[in-house]
């Protein structure tokens, strides 16, 4: 279907890819994994010709067509809605916009004619009759009311806009879908939509995403960028982890006959195959695990973070209590009356389908904001560290990383002392030099994780952790809180991450709250019962 022939790309003396064979199947999904760095936005450019490799090249089946999520969120500013999702199909809008130029000649000739009789076939056999109704049915089904079809781009916000561009990129059945983190900025049900869109799509599908939930569950195949080349490997991407894992420890046991390493291997996979069989992964994609060649399944080179939160104190059974708390901004209500008593060892997932509100409720709790009335109390055995959405504010210094950690260390002060919790988060040898103002989003967040290691803690609150993070640092970051005996309140756009941590949830609303003493997939499954129970009533 679409295949990288001998694809290398360097920039001055580095080596991003380097003869990269690999070619991508009909019917198939495959997820593009790798660091940060590694090449995964960039190998997407090649393959939809944004970029132009070194060396090598692109080849698609004649007669296939590929669509692209655009980047470029003011590309279409200057048409409706309605009209940026269409012109993802540039031979159908061609052929509209053709055929509508000849119809407004005023002196319509019997060329025109002709002509405008072969359009509409075209027209016809490309189902152009349903585009309008197909078009608004994307972005109706990806959460663009029906009222804002017909406005133009500008008038639409970043997040609409997102929305509005991915379902440009999924209009038409387009026979190659390539796609960069497509679930940037959905909501858990906009991006289920997705899940289940991509699932029926019989077409082929590539796609970049740090959600591994997402991944999980489209995916038929990992390509893994790794040291210029891309491996492929079948499944979805927890087996991909899971086998690799198996496999690097499995190496370190050198002592382990051939023999039992293979059987445990295909145990594994057995016991994978099996769980596959009750999530939304169809049938015929679980299947392809059961043909798995074991000596495929090779240890992974990825470095992961070593993420410990150690407490200094036990904290005691008075954690948190937070009584008749109100906040409004811009004359929104984000948060009412919210009443909560939090237990010792609770991790609180706290959703909001205003990402504000839950921010809002974390810098009134750190103190950088005020609350329009109610109070709220931390017990005297509790010290908190927070992760902000936006930590800006503390890379503004031109200090050095060991410098800049320096500062947050109450006690100890020595240079080994502090490298060494910069060297948990892969801050090594000169890269513990680098001045804090020139960090990528990532470092930076990997820094704020240091900070929080180093305070010693009994209360964690994290607004949107795994923003910036790559998949390797989510995963620890994910264990880490799975394995924190103390408390948690947080925030997550990340499925997995919230699944698996999370034993109460909170939604906040502009008309109150929800506390539910269960797991995010729980909560999610009654929701969506309360939901179908109110539209059967309606």
């Amino acid at each position: 279907m679409i295949a990288a022939n001998n694809v290398s790309l360097q920039y001055g003396k580095r080596v991003l890819f380097d003869e990269v064979n690999i070619k991508f199947s009909q019917g198939n999904c495959y997820g593009v994994i790798g660091a940060n760095g590694a090449g995964k936005s960039t190998f997407l450019k090649i393959l939809g010709g944004d970029i132009t490799p070194t060396s090598g090249h692109i080849s698609i089946e004649p007669g296939k067509r590929m669509a692209v999520l655009k980047q470029n969120h003011f590309e279409f500013d200057e048409f409706t809605v309605i009209d940026t999702v269409m012109r993802g199909h540039t031979k159908l809008w061609a052929i509209m916009q053709e055929k509508d130029a000849i119809y407004a000649k005023p002196d319509f000739s019997e060329e025109d004619g002709i002509r405008a009789s072969e359009l509409e076939a075209e027209f016809a056999e490309m189902d152009g009759w349903n585009a309008e109704s197909d078009a608004a049915a994307l972005l109706s089904g990806l959460g663009i009311d029906e009222a804002d079809h017909y406005k133009l781009m500008k008038e639409l916000n970043g997040s609409q806009k997102v929305r509005v561009l991915l379902s440009q990129a999924l209009f038409g059945n387009p026979d190659i879908l390539i796609l960069d983190e497509p679930t940037n900025d959905l909501d858990i049900h906009t991006v289920s939509w997705l899940e289940d869109f991509l699932l029926d799509f019989k077409n082929t599908v590539i796609v970049v995403s740090h959600d591994r939930h997402f991944l999980d569950t489209v995916c038929t195949h990992i390509a893994d960028i790794d040291f210029g080349a891309i491996k492929l490997y079948t499944g979805n991407y927890s087996f991909w982890y899971q086998s690799s894992q198996l496999a690097l420890s499995q190496r370190s046991a050198a002592n382990k006959k051939a023999e039992e390493k293979k059987k445990e291997l295909q145990e594994f996979i057995a016991r994978f195959s099996a769980n596959a069989s009750k999530s939304k992964q169809a049938t015929s994609r679980r299947k392809l695990l059961e043909k798995i060649n074991i000596d495929d399944i090779q240890p992974s080179n990825r470095r992961y973070p070593a993420i410990i939160f150690n407490q200094k104190r036990d904290a005691g059974d008075q954690i948190l209590q937070i009584e008749k708390l109100n906040k409004s901004a811009d004359g929104k209500t984000l948060i009412k009356n919210l009443d909560l008593f939090v237990n010792k060892g609770d991790k609180i997932a706290f959703i909001s389908k205003d990402s504000l509100a839950v921010t809002s409720l974390f810098q009134i709790l750190m103190g950088e904001e005020k609350a329009d009335s109610g109070s709220f109390k931390f017990g005297q055995t509790i010290t908190n560290t927070y992760l902000p959405n936006d930590n800006e504010k503390f890379f503004k210094s031109n200090d050095n990383l060991i410098d800049w950690l320096r500062q947050f260390s109450d006690e100890e002060k020595d240079e080994i002392f502090i490298r060494g919790f910069l060297g948990k988060m892969l801050f090594s040898g000169e890269e513990t030099l680098k001045k804090c103002n020139v960090l990528s989003g990532g470092e930076k967040v990997r820094c704020m994780i240091s900070r929080m290691m180093l305070s010693g803690a009994n209360l964690l609150i994290l607004d949107e952790p795994t923003n910036h993070l790559d998949l390797e640092s989510i995963t620890a970051f994910n264990n880490a809180l799975k394995d924190f005996p103390g408390t948690v309140l947080f925030t997550s756009h990340d499925h997995e991450f919230t699944q698996t941590v999370a034993n109460r949830i909170v939604e906040l609303t502009p008309n109150g709250f929800m506390d539910k003493l269960m797991t995010y997939d729980e909560y999610i499954s009654s929701e969506r019962v309360a939901e179908q129970r109110e539209a059967l009533r309606a």
